[in-house]
């Protein structure tokens, strides 16, 4: 179905917030003197993996690697924050001959307090106040459920917790969600919309959006109840042909799966033929059809514009814009009047850095004020203290500090015997959504840990499991990190004191690991042994391609995760004696080049 865009033009949305002055328009004589052109050009800002994040993120979660023009070393820029990307994105459609705003997915989930405790509705308002029109679906969409999706798009009260303020009624996106590869299990159909078409000067333009094949790996049980998820692939070329039939033949792809660029720094030239990437997207995308002319991707959190060969071998552009909004990414392309196909030589994309030196705009900062403010007497409450910054989402190291401490935090809420007994536990590291930051992000003082910042890096809110597993379980539960569906991109569990081994990534696969360095509190584990193991219920389920887990027996539930990780971090500091940063000292990595070991 062809959609009119609702969104009002760039230049009233700009003007409307005071961020510009008068801008001139050409004369009337002027326009009717120029050639008609046969191509139309046309503006596509493209967003991902906002995870919520209204304020900006703390810590090392909220920079981005760039290099420093002065001394061509990488430095780490503050960037995100939804007041600094309204600016952003409203000022890079003020000289487009038209622009729409695209988006790959997990703009909700995983959300600091501010969006979670409102089951992410102030994000769907900024959103669109952002002037987003449409965008896939992610795997975090899912993270309460289809029904709550659904809810997200369509409006309505929270079934349980209510519309929050009297006389509000939640209205839904103004955007539109697609979820072309996600169908109901039992009718077929798909949850979503397919896709979306529009029109940009008198050209048709279709937007596929799909979420990875894998969602029901990384989402719990509950999450995805009911659906199924087809090929990303099969799915985008089934109805790219569909959109060609009806006569739409400019096609863009919103896939939320992405890559692995080989830079960290956020402009890094992936090279003509995308030799600089790799991960899921590069097979991707080229297999998919040569009539879809970009494709804007997301998931992995990495920043790139690169270009990678379609199935006849030329060069299509594949972009990301990291995540948290701190990028955006502009995609300048031309749109073929007679053909209405994408010029595919046109296609420019560029990321740029959300930059929190522009002007703030004032809608978004009222709009974060109102929630912060109901949000204040649970987000605000001190729980604990820390010495020094303890990185998680922001680290980069296989063993993270922050990883360390909610390991310990699982296993020392679990260990008591009518708790589980649990001997060790593991955190997945997708779970840790950020830092513990020892600057003050309010009123609380510096190095006082408040009840937000703590969910923030544990919004989930899983159930704790503790589960019995043998020895050789335990080394299969390692292996299956850098083994399986883990093995093209390691998947490295963080372990609680006690628990030591030796990571060699010199070898391939479950070789990674070497079997006789696993120590458990200074003793070999004995394959014959029996292991009480605590996790949080999503990993204890198995997912993120830990089967080893799902095996284990004698299931115990306990506390949520949160809940034992502020209790640990309660129990563990205080003012004058502050938590310290882990010293990484459990997982000894000798990294694929080493020479020794």
């Amino acid at each position: 179905m062809l959609s009119v865009r609702t969104r009002r033009s760039a230049l009233a949305v700009v003007a409307a917030a005071g961020l510009v002055g008068t801008v001139a328009m050409p004369s009337a004589a002027q326009a009717a003197t120029a050639n008609k052109p046969k191509t139309v050009n046309l503006q596509l800002l493209a967003i991902n993996d906002l995870h919520g994040n209204l304020e900006p993120p703390a810590g090392s979660s909220g920079t981005i690697r760039e290099i420093d023009p002065a001394t061509g070393q990488p430095v780490s820029t503050p960037a995100g924050g939804v007041e600094y990307l309204a600016t952003a994105l409203r000022q890079a459609r003020i000289p487009a001959d038209d622009s729409i705003t695209v988006a790959a997915g997990d703009l909700v989930g995983a959300s600091p307090l501010t969006s979670a405790l409102f089951h992410d509705e102030p994000t769907i308002e900024a959103l669109d106040k952002l002037g987003l029109d449409v965008t896939s679906v992610g795997n975090h969409e899912f993270d309460e459920g289809s029904a709550e999706l659904l809810r997200l798009q369509n409006g309505g009260c929270h079934p349980t917790d209510g519309c929050y303020e009297e006389g509000r009624k939640f209205k839904g996106a103004n955007f539109n969600y697609l979820s072309a590869n996600v169908t109901n299990e039992k009718t077929g159909k798909p949850l979503l919309a397919p896709y979306w078409v529009t029109k940009s000067q008198g050209v048709k333009i279709g937007f596929i959006g799909v979420t990875l094949e894998g969602t029901p790996n990384i989402v719990t049980a509950e999450g995805v109840k009911g659906l199924k998820f087809a090929g990303e692939v099969s799915t985008i070329n089934k109805y790219a042909a569909e959109l060609k039939a009806k006569g739409v033949n400019s096609i863009v792809a919103l896939i939320h799966e992405g890559g692995l660029p080989a830079s960290s720094t956020y402009n890094y030239d992936c090279g003509a033929a995308g030799q600089g990437i790799s991960g899921p997207i590069v097979d991707i995308a080229k297999q998919i059809d040569p009539a879809v002319g970009a494709i804007v991707t997301g998931h992995t959190h990495n920043a790139y514009a690169c270009t990678i060969p379609d199935p006849q071998g030329v060069p299509r552009s594949v972009t990301s814009a990291a995540s948290f909004g701190r990028l955006y990414t502009e995609i300048d392309l031309k749109l073929d009047k007679t053909s209405g196909t994408i010029v595919r030589p046109s296609v420019k994309a560029e990321n740029h850095i959300v930059r929190r030196t522009v002007e703030k705009a004032p809608d978004m900062t009222q709009l974060i004020d109102h929630y912060a403010k109901l949000a204040a007497p649970i987000a605000n409450r001190p729980i604990g203290y820390i010495a020094s910054d303890i990185n998680g989402r922001g680290n980069s190291d296989p063993e993270k500090p922050l990883g360390d401490v909610i390991a310990d935090a699982q296993q020392a809420g679990l260990a008591p015997a009518d708790k589980g007994g649990a001997q060790v536990a593991f955190m997945n590291p997708g779970g840790i959504r950020g830092d513990l930051v020892h600057k003050a992000s309010g009123a609380e003082g510096d190095g006082v840990v408040t009840y937000g910042e703590a969910f923030t890096v544990q919004p989930f809110t899983n159930m704790m499991q503790v589960k019995t597993l043998t020895g050789a379980q335990l080394i299969q539960l390692l292996q299956q990190q850098v083994s399986g569906s883990n093995e093209a991109s390691p998947k490295i569990l963080q372990p609680s004191k006690g628990l030591s081994y030796t990571l060699d990534m010199r070898n391939k696969g479950a070789d990674r690991i070497v079997v006789d360095s696993v120590r458990l509190n200074g003793a070999p584990v004995d394959p014959a042994a029996k292991y009480r193991v605590a996790a949080n219920e999503f990993l204890a389920g198995g997912g993120d391609g830990f089967p080893a887990f799902a095996a284990g027996t004698d299931k115990l539930v306990g506390a949520s995760d949160l809940d034992v990780f502020a209790a640990y971090l309660g129990a563990n500091s205080s003012a004058a004696a502050p938590l310290k940063a882990p010293a990484q000292d459990r997982i000894k990595v000798i990294a694929a080049g080493s020479t020794t070991g």
